[in-house]
């Protein structure tokens, strides 16, 4: 969870959050976010289980959507 935290801090230093929300809000943003499962990423999260979120990343990578939020943050960093 540290690397996402780091990448959170960093986006936010480059004032990129509001295109970060954009990004989560979009409609593949809405789409990922109803595949996946809040409370048991959330139980994952607060475990320091890095294997089941690595799991569970893995599968939003795999899809489409996951694919072209992923394109559109690493667009932000070279930005």
């Amino acid at each position: 969870m540290q690397n996402f935290e780091q990448l959170g801090r960093e986006l936010d230093r480059r004032g990129k959050t509001g295109e970060l929300r954009a990004l989560a809000e979009s409609e593949d943003g809405a789409r990922l976010a109803a595949m996946l499962d809040g409370e048991r990423l959330q139980k994952a999260a607060k475990a320091g289980d890095s294997a089941a979120l690595r799991a569970m990343l893995g599968s939003v990578l795999q899809t489409e959507e996951g694919r072209r939020l992923a394109m559109g943050i690493q667009k932000m960093m070279k930005e």
